[in-house]
């Protein structure tokens, strides 16, 4: 009796108790180190490759869009793997970052390496390729090994519909501000270190450094939490389990879900395409120098962390759908205004990257707070947690859509004629006409197509708050059944 009572108070603590300060802020903790590595690559990866190690846009891009398919292609594999893992002492998510953080960080450094395979520059872009073709790659399992886990972890802090919404702005708080931070600590970097290659060397080894030590801050604030959510799902799971082939046919015919998919796919196209092209749009376009590059991307993403809790708030008063069309409205502005824009207009420059900011935050809030809501009424369908085999397949896809837009765009550059640099040469090549066009559909009217479609897609997504009480509803009632 006394055993049903605990067993009862633990389930309605798990279900109502909001989540206490610490467990929120150590889950934030997790994509500090995953949001660093991501975005100073995002940022600045191609930049890298054609303007330190001397490779072609096209073969740079290639590089990104292998690393990215094949880390699409694991994500499922991972996702599977999570949601069958077994540890008393850890659950099914927290191993994966604890023994992931470490080979995360070293593999992500040496993506910053320029080895010197030949003295001649033409003999040596080839061996260069392949290096960071099989660096990538690895690097991109472990990324996965520590982010998919961590991602799957939302629905098991808190089923409360609010609530996740203010977990995941806790976040992307550390999301974004671990991006404000990477850029901060590039503009100092790039001040206080003239050549260009030690200057990545530098950057990437403190970002290592801080990247493994928040893993191990989530791992252990939220191990509670989680293991009491272990104990209950373990208590009401369902002893057959299904196959693989089953679970994503289920998967698929999960309408919600594939608007989440789409919402998410064109929100992020948006946010890495605009994100891998400002440094080329800056320097070359607006004539400004590689130091301004880190000014206007803190002004995108410094207003897209003010922004998180401002649409964290306003979502619960106007719902989620209102709140994505309010952001990316202001940056579909933004995109059209930037494509205009002339050398001398700096601060319209500013003005639009902080526009642009209202939405991207939009797109790292609402599209991940709508993804436990299709989990459960998975559940409500199947008898079933799935998380990770959700969480695995919106990445895949997510991934596979940014695989080809880096592809597109690297390609697009070096078939417009952009003139990669020289390695040692202290000064960048002038790029002509073909390529400043390129450059500038990749920042205004490219993202502006992804974001309309992201739009249509939000309007007809089904899960309203009022259907999410339905489903938790029936899951109790189904829970309390199965505890008599």
């Amino acid at each position: 009796m006394n055993d049903s009572t605990a067993d009862s108070d633990a389930q309605q603590t798990l279900e109502s108790e909001k989540l206490p300060f610490k467990t929120k802020l150590a889950y934030g903790a997790g994509d500090l180190g995953p949001a660093i590595t991501a975005n100073i690559s995002i940022f600045f990866l191609l930049v890298f490759f054609t303007n330190v190690a001397g490779i072609p846009a096209g073969l740079a891009g290639s590089i990104l869009m292998i690393g990215k398919i094949w880390d699409a292609v694991n994500d499922p594999m991972v996702g599977l793997l999570t949601d069958r893992t077994k540890s008393r002492r850890w659950g099914r998510r927290l191993p994966w970052l604890l023994y992931g953080a470490i080979p995360f960080g070293i593999f992500f450094f040496l993506q910053w390496i320029v080895p010197r395979f030949s003295a001649e520059q033409s003999n040596n872009i080839w061996p260069l390729f392949w290096y960071y073709v099989a660096i990538g790659l690895i690097s991109q399992v472990f990324y996965t090994v520590v982010n998919l886990p961590y991602t799957a972890m939302t629905p098991e802090l808190t089923q409360d519909y609010d609530e996740r919404t203010s977990l995941n702005s806790f976040r992307f708080t550390f999301s974004i501000g671990g991006s404000i931070l990477s850029l901060i600590l590039s503009k100092i970097v790039f001040s206080q270190i003239a050549d260009r290659q030690q200057q990545y060397i530098v950057l990437a080894a403190i970002c290592t450094v801080i990247s493994v030590l928040s893993l191990y801050w989530c791992v252990f604030g939220t191990r509670d939490r989680i293991l009491a959510f272990e104990a209950k799902r373990i208590q009401l799971e369902e002893p057959v389990s299904i196959p693989f082939g089953e679970q994503l046919r289920i998967a698929f015919k999960n309408r919600p879900f594939l608007f989440v998919i789409g919402i998410y796919l064109f929100s992020w196209l948006g946010v890495q395409i605009t994100a891998s092209i400002i440094p080329y749009f800056v320097v070359n376009c607006m004539n400004l120098q590689e130091s301004d590059v880190p000014t206007v991307m803190i002004a995108v993403q410094g207003t897209a962390l003010v922004m998180l809790f401002v649409w964290g708030a306003l979502s619960k008063k106007v719902g989620k759908k209102l709140v994505y069309f309010m952001g990316m409205s202001l940056w579909i502005i933004a995109a059209a205004g930037l494509f205009f824009l002339q050398p001398g207009q700096i601060g319209l420059m500013y003005l639009m990257a902080v526009m642009a900011g209202f939405g991207v935050s939009t797109a790292y809030l609402v599209p991940w707070s709508m993804i436990p809501d299709v989990i459960e009424l998975d559940e409500l369908q199947t008898g079933q947690r799935r998380e990770g085999i959700f969480y695995g397949f919106m990445v895949l896809l997510q991934k596979f859509g940014l695989a080809f837009g880096l592809f597109l765009v690297g390609n697009a550059l070096q078939v417009y004629g952009f003139k990669e640099s020289v390695p040692g040469q202290s000064t960048l090549p002038i790029q002509p006409d073909s390529a400043l066009l390129a450059i500038r559909i990749a920042i205004g009217p490219l993202p502006t197509i992804c974001l309309i479609c992201g739009l249509f897609l939000t309007y007809f997504y089904p899960i309203t708050r009022e259907m999410h009480a339905e489903i938790m509803l029936k899951l109790k009632e189904r829970q309390e059944m199965k505890g008599r």
